[in-house]
């Protein structure tokens, strides 16, 4: 294996009507979610057998009755809350917010490709929604509110279930507290109330009170050890609440890429018998919540983050004992080439690890510039999603000779974060950003899935027989079949791997729990 693995992305977005402050966010969202739906497919309704929210990684289960509604996410609503997307992904209101969930993609590229998509989709969907309720409604791809309320933009990543999710955690804990120092939105205002003035890396943190736990709400843990895995039984997903709602490109893919690999260094050293102690002893941090926050609160970089063994070490020093100890297993398993450099088995992996490094050179200039150098950082900043938002922030606030608590600093972050391009200072600023994909990419990702993926049979399916589609969720689809003894068939796509449009051109065959479901709906897409 290597960087690339099923992963993808969810998105909640901060939902709004500007002029009416008493709006009930839940009928906006929903307005939103409505909007976006196909009449040909909008009776499809979301399949939630699958889903399993109180199974915790850790081993046991937590008894419904002492879960919080809030956590019972298999419960299905009464009201019609969910689409189905054209690119096989998943729009539906999540609590108060409308939310967009990509659809399973093989690699961190097309994984950013597909998130970017959503922010597409949703802002047309706003905007229908706006068109029919004859007043605007707003959305905006951001974390807080800076009135203690959070919403999540997660992440997910496929991994053996063979690693021990102890071990999962402790690694991506140490990862998930330094990767803000390349992968934070960054944020005006210090606490979930923005108690204090100041300037942060990251959107999230001051929202995150625990080092583990299987909840998403409330007391907002860094690993999320909710046992879900949409997949076969040897695999497990990785769920991820920690990351912010990053806007530009570099940061996106880094936020994917290096959990990625470190995902990857867990497994690579399990299958061959490697020692990963010594790394392990070096990263482990003594407060973990604790640490979180100082490294977003630190735009010096150079905070010490309390370890257990009772030595201090910077974000970017942890960051450096993952890369080192990354790169040095990329030698050990595909060898190095004349340079030295590991020759890592694909495109993508080797694009992932010349971006880390690239972050990490980019904070180690960062850490030793003053405000004033900073602020001349142009090539970093194109970069570094915070830096440049800093930038355009500390300029403002010179300007203004205002302090960081000035309202109109945090209503220039607000608009950071709009969807809609007239409004998004964001959108004004794309051409001095590094970007991965041209717009074009973006839009086809829009109406096509991702063909090597499940992903690509579910839009297929949907697209080509919306009549027939009963339920769908991510491992299954149900479909209507009068030949059927009782009136449908249930394919099983419990591999993510399958189901591709390869395989339904006659590739191999893929092992499912149904195997004449699975040639049946291989005619259909077939057109036999």
């Amino acid at each position: 294996m290597s960087v690339r693995r099923i992963m993808g992305t969810e998105t909640e977005y901060a939902v709004s009507a500007p002029g009416r402050p008493h709006a009930n966010p839940v009928r906006l969202s929903s307005a939103v979610v409505s909007a976006a739906a196909d009449p040909r497919s909008s009776h499809i309704r979301w399949d939630y057998r699958q889903e399993d929210p109180v199974n915790d990684a850790r081993g046991h289960r937590l008894a419904r009755s002492q879960a919080r509604p809030d956590m019972l996410t298999d419960e299905p609503q009464l009201q019609i809350t969910n689409v189905i997307a054209p690119n096989g992904g998943r729009i539906y209101v999540d609590h108060a917010h409308p939310e967009y969930s990509a659809p399973e993609t093989d690699d961190p590229f097309e994984a950013v490709r597909y998130d970017h998509a959503g922010d597409i989709l949703m802002r047309r969907a706003a905007s229908a929604a706006s068109q029919r309720a004859g007043s605007p409604i707003t959305l905006h791809r951001n974390n807080v509110d800076g009135k203690g309320s959070s919403w999540g933009t997660h992440e997910n990543y496929m991994m053996l279930r063979s690693v021990p999710f102890a071990l999962v955690a402790e690694l991506l804990t140490a990862h998930f507290v330094s990767r803000q120092i390349y992968a934070g939105s960054g944020r005006v205002g210090l606490g979930e109330r923005r108690e204090e003035a100041g300037f942060q890396l990251s959107q999230r943190a001051d929202s995150i009170h625990s080092a583990i736990g299987l909840q998403t709400t409330f007391d907002r843990p860094i690993i999320n050890t909710r046992d879900e895995p949409h997949s076969g039984e040897c695999f497990r997903r990785v769920h991820v609440i920690v990351g912010d709602a990053n806007r530009t490109d570099i940061a996106q893919v880094l936020k994917l890429g290096t959990t990625s690999l470190v995902l990857w260094l867990l497994e690579a050293a399990q299958s061959r018998d490697v020692d990963l102690s010594d790394v392990f002893d070096r990263l482990r941090l003594a407060d973990p919540v604790e640490a979180l926050h100082t490294v977003s609160h630190d735009l010096t970089l150079a905070a010490g983050l309390r370890m257990t063994d009772g030595s201090s070490s910077t974000a970017w020093q942890v960051q450096i004992k993952l890369f080192t100890a990354v790169y040095a297993m990329g030698a050990r398993v595909y060898g190095t080439d004349s340079r030295g450099e590991p020759q890592w088995p694909d495109e993508e992996t080797t694009r992932v690890v010349a971006l880390w490094r690239q972050a990490l050179s980019d904070v180690a200039a960062i850490r030793h510039a003053d405000d004033d150098a900073r602020l001349a950082m142009h090539d970093a900043a194109s970069r570094v999603e915070w830096l440049l938002k800093w930038q355009l922030l500390e300029r403002l606030r010179r300007r203004l000779d205002a302090a960081w608590d000035d309202a109109r600093l945090a209503a220039f972050d607000l608009r950071w974060a709009a969807l809609d391009g007239h409004e998004s200072i964001f959108e004004a600023l794309s051409g001095h950003v590094q970007s991965v994909f041209d717009g074009q990419a973006v839009e086809r990702a829009c109406i096509r899935a991702p063909e090597g993926t499940r992903a690509w049979c579910r839009a297929a399916l949907i697209s080509r027989i919306p009549d027939r589609v009963v339920a769908v969720s991510w491992s299954h689809v149900t479909i209507r079949d009068t030949t059927a003894a009782r009136g449908f068939r249930t394919l099983d796509m419990s591999d993510p791997h399958g189901f591709t449009r390869a395989w339904a051109e006659g590739g191999e065959p893929v092992v499912a729990g149904d195997a004449d479901a699975t040639s049946w709906v291989r005619d259909i897409l077939q057109d036999r």
